[in-house]
């Protein structure tokens, strides 16, 4: 065997999961190095630093890291549900400058392989050491050896497009191009310079609800101002969430926020609208679906259709991905919403998310692939088990130690025709997560004007 042990654990992106896996590794006696792309930590989560999170300060920390932070004076949040931008501030900056020189910046990965094997090699493949290539903000190429490759890139980079189909509407790219198709939640700002005007949002998951919420609140105080929620399903597949049964209220909050809005008439449902293609005009979109319906001219649409992951670095090393989720095969099943009205998924590790690449893992966002409703504190046990298993503790790997809040969602991405009943769940959708969880805590109200 090679020297190995003394090359270092390489991690993709800095962010929440992959700066939390480098604080269990430290703590494990490994070497992590963090590649980072963008140019300081979480530089995914600054792009939608004004967006309060629904999960708690709790369960925002990871508790290596939070064990690496303390001798340096850091205390824990404890209380209230932060924004990106706060999360960033009070702990995955402080955690990255622990960190230190395991971190680094500006460095983007375009290539992982095992030094002199390409995809096709069996022979001594698993002696070799990862061969990781990189390319800096100068376009510098450089490469790295590394004992084991953890990606925690994330999937925010490759952002779902707003066709039906999955592919981009025709017309859609020119419609970005001239700046009125935008994949990013609104800021404040943004959502305050559509006064009077229309806009469309496309999509069903958080995101679109906290889109719907933050532009019903600028529709309610200018008349004249005119919002769109345009879902692929038909009507009897329009879910807004958990609501009380949701363990995390925040969450819930934002499908009774989002139905709020609804209701009160400063949002338009639009339901079973698949785009088809974009028409410019005059600075304007208007979309057209699949059936022949077109919405009135939009100032501005806001695509949040979901993420996928970006896999094209990852070409020459060996993948077993669910054909449909492109996430790890053995979790698959856990996650895919075609199969599961509920958006909940049993804590695992190393185990379930080992690939036929040794020592290559996906964990975070990039482990579920396309599937939604990821949580931080999944993250955080994976990247504990993987740490632990790179380490040789077996017994540690292979254990729990995390319980999940139930989320209450009913629904999934697949069901788009079937008959709603009174309460909004879907009568044929398999069901089980529209009832109301024992001694579950109630929603609490919605921060919208917290800046």
């Amino acid at each position: 065997m090679p020297d190995t042990p003394n090359l270092p654990v390489l991690v993709i992106g800095a962010g929440p999961q992959g700066l939390a896996a480098a604080a269990h590794l430290l703590e494990r006696g490994l070497d992590p190095l963090v590649l980072e792309a963008g140019p300081g930590p979480a530089h995914a989560v600054s792009q939608w630093a004004h967006v309060r999170l629904f999960s708690g300060w709790t369960e925002l920390v990871d508790p290596a890291a939070a064990r690496l932070l303390e001798p340096t004076g850091w205390s824990a949040p404890t209380d209230g549900y932060p924004t990106g931008g706060e999360w960033i501030e009070a702990y995955l900056a402080p955690l990255a400058a622990a960190l230190g020189d395991h971190v680094r910046y500006g460095l983007r990965v375009t290539g992982v392989s095992r030094r002199g094997r390409d995809r096709l090699v069996d022979a001594g493949r698993e002696n070799e050491p990862f061969s990781v290539h990189v390319v800096d903000g100068e376009r510098r190429e450089s490469k790295l050896d590394a004992r084991a490759v953890i990606d925690a890139s994330g999937t925010w980079t490759s952002p779902n497009p707003g066709g039906a189909d999955g592919l981009p509407a025709l017309g859609e790219h020119a419609a970005a191009e001239a700046g009125v198709v935008t994949y990013l939640p609104p800021t404040f700002a943004d959502a305050d310079a559509l006064a009077g005007r229309h806009t469309v949002i496309v999509g069903s998951g958080h995101s679109a609800m906290t889109a719907v919420i933050q532009l019903g609140a600028v529709a309610e105080a200018n008349p004249g101002t005119r919002v769109s929620w345009v879902l692929r399903r038909g009507t009897g597949g329009v879910s807004f969430g958990g609501g009380p049964a949701d363990q995390l209220p925040q969450r819930g909050a934002l499908g009774l926020g989002a139905k709020a809005a609804v209701d009160r008439g400063f949002v338009e449902l639009v339901t079973g609208f698949r785009t088809d293609h974009f028409d410019l005009a005059d600075a304007r979109a208007i979309l057209v679906a699949e059936d022949g319906r077109a919405l009135p001219p939009a100032d501005r649409v806001v695509v949040l259709t979901g993420f996928r992951p970006d896999l094209t670095f990852l070409t020459e090393v060996r993948l077993d991905l669910d054909p449909v989720l492109q996430a790890p095969a053995r979790l698959a099943p856990d996650i895919d919403p075609n199969l599961h009205s509920c958006g909940s998924v049993m804590p695992h590790g190393a185990a379930v998310l080992a690939q036929p690449e040794k020592d290559l893992y996906l964990v975070g966002m990039k482990s579920y692939g396309r599937a939604p409703t990821f949580l931080a504190m999944t993250g955080y046990e994976q990247v504990r088990s993987i740490a632990a298993e790179l380490a040789g503790d077996h017994e540690a790997a292979a254990a729990t130690e995390l319980v999940l809040p139930d989320t209450g969602v009913c629904g999934g991405a697949g069901l788009f025709d079937e008959t709603a009943s009174a309460d909004g769940c879907a009568t044929d959708s398999g069901g089980g997560c529209c009832g109301p969880a024992a001694a579950g805590p109630q929603p609490v109200a919605l921060a919208l004007n917290a800046r």
